[in-house]
């Protein structure tokens, strides 16, 4: 098996409706919120490629719920795409349904952008606003590199970085994360008195 590489919205099409073509043929069906740089290539908001999809939750009516582990009907159709296509094992992440913990953004459900594949998946994908918050946290919480990279290639204005900001202290309030946080802000000209307003 070889790292997946998905690097397109063609690709990210293709696995995502493979696997709903798996689950319809068990007769299963499931909503998925996904996160991350396979929603960025879907929604054609960046262009690099990842590794994975990153599920944030399965979705239930308008509730979200903990994507780990994964349910069994969904991750034994996820094991046969792998196999299909020569992925790795775990192309189907639910490693960030911990960003439920805490919550998400305000109205993160209402933006989301719904796509169907098939009769077996629905997929909500984290709309760009949310994808600020999200790779803001990311980018102080893990480091510069791809998550500040997608940071800048999403553009955000000055207020949807400071709403971001202040969303993501909600997750960790703490002075160490302040200080990373205000130096990031810095990167993007916002300066750190901007933070308290």
């Amino acid at each position: 098996m070889t790292d997946i590489s998905i690097d397109s919205v063609q690709a990210t099409d293709d696995l995502l409706r493979a696997l709903g073509e798996q689950l319809a043929a068990q007769r299963e069906s499931f909503t998925i919120a996904v996160v991350g740089g396979s929603a960025l290539l879907a929604l054609e908001l960046v262009s690099r490629a990842t590794r994975d999809v990153d599920v944030l939750a399965i979705v239930d009516g308008e509730e979200l719920t903990s994507a780990q582990p994964l349910p069994a009907a969904l991750a034994g159709a996820a094991h046969t795409v792998a196999r299909d296509f020569g992925l790795s094992e775990d192309w189907l992440n639910p490693g960030p349904t911990s960003l439920l913990d805490l919550g998400l953004p305000e109205g993160f459900f209402e933006r989301a952008q719904h796509r169907h594949y098939g009769r077996g998946l629905a997929v909500l994908f984290a709309s760009r606003v949310d994808q600020i918050h999200l790779k803001l946290y990311a980018t102080v919480d893990q480091g510069a590199g791809k998550h500040l990279n997608d940071l800048q290639a999403l553009a955000p204005t000055e207020r949807e970085l400071l709403d971001a900001a202040h969303w993501s202290q909600t997750h960790d309030p703490s002075d160490g994360y302040r200080r990373v946080l205000a130096n990031v802000l810095a990167h993007f000209g916002i300066a750190d008195g901007n933070l308290d307003a």
